[in-house]
C-alpha cells in the first residue's frame, strides 16, 4: 500500500540490515561483519540517522574486540540522539514514521554500553548506562520484547552489583516496539 493508504513503503536500507541481522543469527558472524561494513560505507557517517543507529546497534554484536564494540554502540547511540533532535526540528520525523521505533531503542543501546563498559572494566561507567537503560525501559511494552530488555537489565544488575539510585533521568521514553534483544551467537 502507497503511504497515503495508511501504510508506509517499506524502507530498502532497513530491510538490507534486517537481512544480515538473519546471517548473523544462523551462526555467521564474520560474513555478517563484512556485509554491515559494506552497508556502513554505503550509508557513510553522515547518511540517515536511523540506518545508522541501527546498523551501527546490530554491528557492534559482530565485533570481537571489546573496545571496538563499544565504539559501534557509542555510534548507535549517537545517531539515536541525533534522531531524537531531528525529531524536534522536522527533519527525521518527516523521513520516519519509525522514528518512535528507533526511541524504542534506548533501552537496548544503553545496556549494551553497560555491557561494554562493564567488559572493559569500567564499572561506574557501565552503572551509569544501566541506570539509563532501567529508566527508559520503563516505558516499554509488557510484551515480549519489553519483558526480555528488562529480564537482560535486571541480570547484568546482578552480575555488576547494581546500578544504584538514578542520579540523572533517563532518556526521552520509548513509545515502540523495534525487535528482539541483542543477542549473542
Amino acid at each position: 500500500m502507497a503511504k497515503g493508504q495508511g501504510q508506509t513503503a517499506p524502507d530498502a536500507v532497513l530491510t538490507r540490515i534486517g537481512q544480515v541481522v538473519m546471517l548473523h543469527h544462523a551462526g555467521d558472524r564474520e560474513e555478517a561483519r563484512h556485509r554491515f561494513l559494506g552497508l556502513w560505507a554505503e550509508i557513510g557517517e553522515h547518511g540517515d540517522p536511523l540506518h545508522r543507529c541501527t546498523l551501527a546497534h546490530y554491528l557492534a554484536d559482530t565485533q570481537d574486540d571489546p573496545g571496538d564494540e563499544l565504539a559501534w554502540d557509542l555510534r548507535a547511540l549517537s545517531a539515536a540522539e541525533e534522531l531524537r533532535a531531528d525529531r524536534f526540528g522536522g527533519r527525521a520525523a518527516d523521513r520516519h514514521e519509525g522514528t518512535p521505533a528507533a526511541r524504542a531503542l534506548y533501552p537496548a543501546l544503553h545496556l549494551n554500553l553497560a555491557a561494554d563498559y562493564d567488559r572493559l572494566g569500567q564499572r561506574e561507567a557501565a552503572r551509569v548506562h544501566l541506570r539509563r537503560a532501567r529508566g527508559a525501559a520503563e516505558s516499554l511494552a509488557p510484551d515480549r520484547y519489553g519483558e526480555g530488555v528488562r529480564a537482560a537489565i535486571d541480570r547484568l544488575e546482578l552480575r555488576i552489583g547494581g546500578a544504584g539510585p538514578a542520579e540523572d533521568g533517563p532518556p526521552e521514553p520509548p513509545d515502540g516496539r523495534w525487535g528482539p534483544p541483542r543477542q549473542r551467537p
